[in-house]
């Protein structure tokens, strides 16, 4: 059962992973006004006082079930490495917490699925930080496609090229094994999965490449070379069910790789969407637009799209806008996407891309609702 919260007060918080949560999640969760940060989460209690210290959070601990106790934390965000996320989640979720959860969502879709159930049987509201559909630009580009400028969709590129992982001297970590949740496919390509279904709707089939270009890294404690397994490049082929296709091209370990970018053709116009910002993933995009064979113009963002205040790391403003949404889910009892249903279908087609990868073949996409349902 789910602690007791009115409509208007702030929802208690906990944060647990402080990598990536320490960078994005504590100040978006400082900042956004209906939010207040109670607690923080490190597996080594000192550095979990540091932490909380330098951030000044009340408490700080490295047991969850200290967290999930307490009955001023109403709700748990969660960042660490994806090995841990559906254990973690799912004694949150248990414990009647809602639930903040980076993507990827788990290790596999019936993960994921087990814990959407849960947060039915539960009454608990869940959420990915799915951070693109909240960028000013991304939802510019939405509205468009919503107003056909485009037309009937004739061909979707998507290339994600960046150079985050392409020096071999990088240090071995959980990102280069597959086991613990690592890979370009979960880094990247679970975006990438989310804002193709928000923009285009849902995939029919898929067809998938997955390369590991890197094949060994030092280990950080020897300096030996330590064998990598999961994927830095991933190339997909998505069918969706419209017909339309879908072309990614997706990879950590391209030198002055050209940045994100997403390609929009169709029978009307084409709309072009990019960032050549390689230390930014969300920073720098911006929106041009062509109809009736015109040479592509740059397109304007409202004002009213905008961030209200941005930061130095571009992924706080989008993931306060994420944090607002899971709020007023919380307030109004109403789930609304993107939910956990949108991570696990997210999750669903990373499944499918390993087994055509590993295959070799096709692979069709089952109803999402249809897998859901299942036990």
């Amino acid at each position: 059962m789910q602690s007791d919260l009115s409509s208007q007060s702030a929802i208690g918080v906990a944060v647990v992973g402080t990598g990536f949560g320490q960078k994005v999640h504590i100040p978006a969760f400082r900042d956004y006004p209906g939010t207040n940060l109670v607690a923080v989460y490190n597996r080594d209690l000192e550095n979990a006082v540091a932490i909380a210290t330098t951030h000044n959070i009340p408490h700080a601990f490295n047991n969850l079930s200290e967290i999930t106790a307490r009955s001023d934390i109403h709700g748990v965000s969660i960042s660490t490495p994806p090995f841990l996320h559906y254990e973690m989640a799912e004694a949150v979720l248990k414990a009647g917490k809602h639930l903040f959860l980076e993507k990827p969502t788990t290790l596999n879709a019936p993960e994921a699925r087990k814990l959407y159930q849960l947060t039915q049987q539960q009454g608990l509201q869940a959420t990915l930080n799915f951070e693109f559909r909240f960028v000013p630009a991304w939802m510019q580009l939405k509205t468009l496609l919503s107003e056909n400028y485009v037309g009937q969709t004739r061909l979707i590129k998507i290339d994600w090229l960046v150079p985050g992982r392409a020096d071999p001297t990088r240090p071995w970590s959980w990102h280069t094994s597959k086991e613990l949740g690592g890979g370009s496919l979960g880094a990247l390509a679970s975006h990438t999965f989310d804002y193709i279904a928000w923009l285009f709707g849902p995939v029919k089939r898929l067809c998938a490449r997955l390369t590991t270009t890197i094949p060994t890294r030092p280990d950080p404690n020897s300096g030996k070379a330590k064998t990598v397994d999961a994927d830095d490049t991933c190339v997909l082929i998505l069918e969706l069910q419209d017909g339309t296709t879908c072309q990614i091209n997706i990879s950590a370990t391209t030198y002055a790789g050209r940045g994100h970018w997403l390609e929009v053709y169709g029978d009307r116009g084409t709309l072009v969407l990019g960032s050549d910002n390689p230390k930014d993933y969300v920073h720098g995009f911006q929106l041009q637009g062509s109809q009736s064979g015109a040479a592509l113009q740059d397109i304007p963002i409202p004002d009213w799209l905008k961030f209200e205040k941005t930061y130095p790391d571009g992924r706080i403003a989008p993931t306060i806008r994420v944090v607002d949404h899971w709020a007023q889910m919380i307030h109004k009892g109403q789930t609304t996407a993107p939910s956990l249903k949108e991570g696990v279908y997210s999750q669903l087609l990373m499944d499918a891309a390993h087994q055509s990868d590993q295959q070799g073949t096709w692979i069709d996409i089952p109803d999402l609702d249809n897998f859901l349902s299942m036990v």
